[in-house]
């Protein structure tokens, strides 16, 4: 990686997360599993039926770094829209589908990259067979989607409550199917409204198959409850090493939930978009305004995409060490003004007043750096 694209972090042996051997399978145009880079995806929350605002919003999503979109079609209005979403869409769909087996086809002709379905809820065996040959037959990925809200009867009868065995239980069910089918391009997912019960239900999974995960902490809230529970859950199983894809559940606009995953990514050292601001809580010792310089700089930089991280300190305390780690950084002083600091070293004195503007436009110059060194690098292979 380019001097200007290093995480001094990054080489630090503690900070290793070893994953999970999954094996890997293709969702459009990416892989999932395996060494693939953790995907990030949501769900849009328009009324299918209406591309036009449908298509308007999975445009915000690609535009916060989504890498799959969720999309449900309940019905035929909504398939017959999905050809006209999936042909505007960036990065690939996904058709949510449940019990109606021909929504299911449907979206596989109209492009949908995964279908998002459960065999065993969709009525007779050849029902299963025609989506099956239908996911087949237009290269579709299927995911087997457990939630401890909806787990068949039988199960609950049988273990008494939603519990982590009976929804592993659900899972290795439908995934039988499938493999039954010889159909082996599905990811799972065992997700509960509670984090414990989340990462238990995972935890077991991820030792009964090598399918990929697609992990969730399901309906976890609003913007803020729901971000700390989801970090809570999907942050303790990435840790473990375990989760290919990741999908926040926050009852907020869907490109939130896409900029909460990258985050929950960005802070285990799992991905890197965007710019990371370290900054800290502010005290009476600080030489600006911490709270409100961080909000107007999470703003204004929030266009950049490129890998970089920046450090946000009051004074001198902990500044000039946060600011090692980082690349760039800016550390409060007295009578006004402050250390701007480069790749780790002291580099020049910038007054409170011109500290925003400053540290844009550096921040800016850094990533047209950084994609300029990336075209250069693609264009010599």
């Amino acid at each position: 990686m380019s001097q200007a694209g290093k995480d001094p972090r990054s080489v630090r042996p503690w900070r290793m997360i070893e994953r999970r051997k999954s094996r890997t399978i293709r969702v459009g145009g990416l892989e999932v599993g395996g060494d693939a880079p953790i995907t990030v995806q949501t769900m849009t929350n328009t009324p299918t039926a209406d591309a036009a605002a449908t298509i308007d919003q999975i445009r915000r999503c690609e535009e916060a770094g989504a890498d799959m979109v969720r999309v449900s079609c309940p019905d035929e209005d909504s398939t017959a829209a999905f050809r006209t979403i999936a042909r505007a869409a960036k990065v690939p769909l996904i058709a949510d589908i449940h019990f109606h087996y021909k929504r299911g086809i449907e979206a596989a002709e109209a492009g949908a990259a995964c279908l998002r379905i459960n065999p065993g809820n969709i009525g007779s065996m050849d029902r299963v067979k025609d989506v099956v040959q239908a996911a087949r037959d237009h290269g579709c990925a299927i995911r087997i989607g457990v939630n401890a809200g909806s787990l068949e009867r039988h199960l609950l009868e049988k273990y008494g409550e939603p519990c982590p065995e009976a929804m592993v239980e659900s899972a290795l069910d439908h995934a039988r199917i499938l493999e039954d089918l010889d159909f082996r391009d599905y990811k799972i997912s065992v997700k509960a409204s509670d984090a414990f019960l989340t990462v238990a239900a995972y935890q077991a999974l991820s030792e009964a198959t090598d399918a990929p995960l697609h992990l969730g902490v399901t309906e976890a809230g609003g913007l803020r409850t729901g971000t700390v529970k989801s970090a809570i859950g999907i942050g303790s199983l990435l840790w473990a090493g375990i989760g290919d894809t990741i999908r926040v559940s926050l009852s907020a606009e869907p490109e939130e939930e896409v900029k909460v995953g990258f985050d929950i990514l960005k802070s285990l050292g799992l991905r890197t978009r965007g710019v990371n601001i370290i900054a800290c809580p502010s005290c009476a010792r600080q030489g600006f305004d911490v709270i409100r310089t961080v909000e107007k700089l999470e703003q204004r930089l929030a266009h950049i995409s490129e890998p970089i991280s920046l450090s946000i300190i009051g004074c001198v305390v902990n500044g000039p060490g946060e600011a090692l780690m980082t690349d760039l950084g800016f550390t409060g002083g007295g009578a006004g003004r402050g250390k701007m600091y480069v790749s780790g070293r002291p580099d020049h004195n910038v007054s409170n007043e011109e500290m925003i503007d400053h540290i844009v436009e550096m921040v800016e110059a850094r990533a047209a750096q950084m994609r300029a060194e990336s075209m250069a690098e693609t264009a010599a292979e």
